[in-house]
């Protein structure tokens, strides 16, 4: 018997088409998740659910315009003000048919404010007396 179910992205694919891979990683990642395709709005994924079939955003756009990965912090739209990152989808012949963006969760942490401590806990680490040294 053959499969009638299956996912085929294109240039032309609905929100509702693209929907099941903004889910699995939302899913995966547990953070927002948009995509759309080249030709049409796409779809806003936030926890676990599909919030809007229409969206579109200016990173996504930019980066159906030039084909590239894009890591920025937009002005404006859904997402203004919040480090994401935004990656083409290619055909095989290398010509993006789609976006997929995240909300960049390395972006948003404060990594000066993460590591300020970490020379200390090196140190405390490296002079604590062992076991085998006691």
């Amino acid at each position: 018997m053959k499969n009638t179910e299956s996912i085929v992205i294109s240039e032309d694919s609905t929100a509702e088409e693209l929907a099941p891979i903004a889910k699995a990683v939302n899913d995966l990642l547990v953070i927002p998740v948009t995509m759309r395709s080249k030709n049409r709005k796409g779809v806003r994924v936030e926890k676990g659910e599909v919030i809007d079939y229409e969206y579109t955003g200016p990173v996504l756009e930019k980066v159906l315009q030039e084909n590239r990965v894009i890591r920025t912090t937009p002005l404006r739209g859904r997402y203004a003000r919040i480090p994401v990152v935004v990656a083409p989808i290619r055909n095989k012949k290398g010509e993006v048919i789609a976006a997929l963006g995240v909300v960049d969760v390395v972006g948003t942490v404060d990594l000066g404010a993460v590591f300020a401590d970490f020379p200390r806990v090196l140190e405390q680490i490296r002079t604590h007396p062992s076991a085998d040294r006691q």
